[in-house]
């Protein structure tokens, strides 16, 4: 059947909502209705109508406006905003009401009155992006403005927005009126490219606007008791402040205080919670009581999409309760390590549009970490540069000197001389430790340092404490399960592989190499393997062909372990059993462990002369020494 042509237009869609709406009605329905009207009579109808603006449909807490020009919407909506701030400035803190605004413009379906498209759509989405008090925009009504307003608007960037295929461009009216400051001459902006290791081709320009939400943040949501009984709900309610307790130890992620997210108790929209505090995560769960047994269901979701990141189930004793509660702070924590969490990338995204000049020590060591994670030579060096420009910026950020430590150490794998490489590292961590003796990383990157210098007692005493301070941490778990064999508890390396492994399945390929070594080390030679799946074999070392052929042969794959030691050969033709046996970092355990299992394989037994050069007494095998004897 013949479908009528629907009724289109060019319109540009204004999309507006009350910020904390949900929690003011909540605590004062009568009082915050009256609120909402007083405003739209004063001022939003006033204004909507001086801007030629139509209200499509009133939702309680939102607004939808359409405008035949951008420019009309654009400027409406600036102006309530200001219009809303000066209003807001009189008033007590309970009576004000604040707004969030999103324009756009594009094609859409007039029906019976409404307005439907994805021109809509967007500006409803723009709107859930933007902080209170702001104006949104997207790349389509700038498109269409240029020139044509007096507030200056500043690129945010491009963000994928719910239900929306293609990436749109999101800009912000500067509601100041102040514009930004005029472009640094090319000769500086490539001499700040050089000393920040960005020397990529991308210029960046001074004077660019603040990152939204460099920091993440998360608000802990009362856990909720199922049965609703009065204690469950008190042991919920104490379970719910020992979450936020813990996870405030966090120096990467701020935490909202209990009493901001009280009022969302049993009524959870994650949506609504992030735009309501403004906050990019959100922890929310449930608690069961049966018996002397108890049920706890936790969630971490992303409160731009509603996507839930990260969830798991405990039913144990009644008497594990505070061990759940641990292991909860763990796994959240865990999303959120600098080095590992799957959770940095938005965080990077944002440090990088930000200009040298206005960059923090924060965001400076977030983009220097950033550049070990695939390191090259030129990213090494990179990664030194900005990293010594953050301890600039703030001598006293324990994190900065900590990030400082790893690169440095770096070097010495890149050309650099082994010795001043590693004491320059060591400095930098004990300045950590000095600046920060609670924290783990700055512990654990101390202790790694210490063991790369054979010193054992040192290095495991601050892996030890490392550990202490932060059980759950995805990077100290690392550290020190690569030494663990080294300190003679290979065992208890690949223990906490199993929990590392636990708290961060989704690891990066960089951490398989100590998780291989501990497996390994404890004769668990699949899990080695398995481990070995997360890198390319372009990415192996000559430890890892050398594992992965021993501990294909000590499984019987004869077959495999051949082809891992031809390939393994190819690539390091002077890899030997020898060689490795004569390598200085292994104890004696860990020299027979590969001295088993390359044989095994079939590696070449005996290392060249150049190989065993400077060795005062090396390790020979039998046959070997029999092959060189008179």
């Amino acid at each position: 059947m013949a479908v009528a042509p629907l009724d289109r237009k060019l319109l540009a869609i204004l999309a507006a909502d009350i910020v904390g709406f949900s929690a003011a009605m909540e605590a004062d329905e009568p009082g915050t209705i009256a609120r909402v009207m007083a405003v739209h009579t004063e001022l939003l109808d006033r204004l909507i109508d001086q801007y030629r603006g139509r209200i499509v449909k009133l939702m309680g807490d939102g607004t939808l406006v359409t405008f035949d020009s951008v420019v009309d919407a654009v400027a409406c909506g600036a102006k309530i905003q200001t219009a809303l701030a000066e209003r807001n400035a009189g008033s007590p803190q309970r009576d004000r009401v604040m707004l969030r605004i999103g324009v756009n413009v594009g094609d859409v379906a007039l029906i019976e009155g409404d307005v439907y498209g994805d021109a809509v759509n967007i500006a409803a989405r723009l709107e859930q992006l933007c902080d209170p008090g702001a104006v949104v925009i997207s790349g389509a009504a700038f498109d269409h403005l240029q020139g044509k307003l007096d507030y200056p608007i500043d690129f945010v960037g491009e963000r994928q927005l719910k239900n929306i295929v293609r990436p749109v461009r999101v800009y912000r009216v500067r509601l100041d009126g102040k514009r930004l400051a005029a472009r640094v001459p090319f000769k500086r902006v490539a001499l700040i490219g050089v000393i920040l290791g960005l020397a990529s081709g991308v210029v960046w320009w001074m004077g660019q606007p603040e990152a939204m939400n460099a920091k993440p943040s998360i608000a802990v949501v009362p856990f909720s008791a199922d049965k609703g009984d009065q204690a469950t709900s008190r042991i919920a309610g104490g379970l719910t402040d020992d979450i936020i307790t813990d996870l405030s130890r966090m120096s990467e992620v701020d935490v909202i205080a209990r009493h901001s997210t009280d009022p969302y108790q049993n009524k959870m929209d994650a949506l609504r919670v992030g735009r309501d505090l403004g906050v990019g995560y959100i922890l929310h769960g449930s608690i069961q009581r049966e018996g002397l047994r108890i049920r706890v269901n936790a969630q971490l979701v992303d409160a731009e999409n509603g996507v839930n990141l990260w969830s798991q189930r405990w039913d144990r004793p009644a008497e594990d309760l505070f061990a759940i509660q641990s292991e909860i702070a763990e796994h959240v924590f865990s999303q959120f390590e600098m080095i590992t969490g799957p959770i940095k990338s938005p965080r990077l995204e944002l440090a990088r549009r930000k200009s040298p000049r206005s960059l923090s020590a924060y965001e400076l060591t977030l983009l220097g970490v950033e550049k070990q994670l695939s390191p090259t030579r030129e990213s090494v060096s990179e990664s030194v540069a900005i990293l010594k420009k953050a301890t600039e910026v703030d001598p006293e950020y324990a994190r900065a000197w900590v990030g400082l430590s790893w690169a440095h150490s770096l070097t010495a794998d890149y050309g650099a001389a082994w010795a001043p490489a590693h004491q320059a590292a060591i400095d930098a961590a004990e300045r950590a430790v000095a600046l920060d003796p609670n924290d783990a990383d700055a512990r654990g990157a101390l202790g790694e340092m210490l063991a790369r210098q054979g010193k054992f007692d040192r290095a495991k005493a601050e892996l030890e404490t490392a550990l202490r301070l932060n059980p759950g941490s995805f990077s100290v778990l690392t550290y020190y399960l690569s030494w663990a064999s080294a300190f003679g508890e290979p065992a208890r390396g690949a223990d906490l592989a199993d929990r590392a492994v636990k708290l961060n399945p989704n690891y990066q390929p960089w951490a398989s190499g100590g998780l291989r070594y501990a497996y390994f080390m404890a004769g668990r030679y699949d899990d080695a393997l398995k481990v070995m799946e997360r890198q390319k074999p372009e990415n192996y070392s000559k430890y890892a062909w050398a594992e992965r052929a021993g501990s294909l042969a000590m499984l019987g794959r004869k077959t495999e372990a051949d082809a891992a030691v031809k390939e393994a050969l190819q690539r390091f033709p002077d890899l030997s059993i020898e060689a490795i046996a004569n390598d200085p970092a292994f104890n004696a355990a860990e020299h027979q462990r590969h001295i088993e299992t390359m044989r095994l394989a079939g590696f070449p037994p005996c290392a060249s002369g150049e190989v065993l050069a400077g060795r005062t007494k090396p390790l020979r095998l039998p046959e070997c020494v029999a092959k060189t004897s008179p």
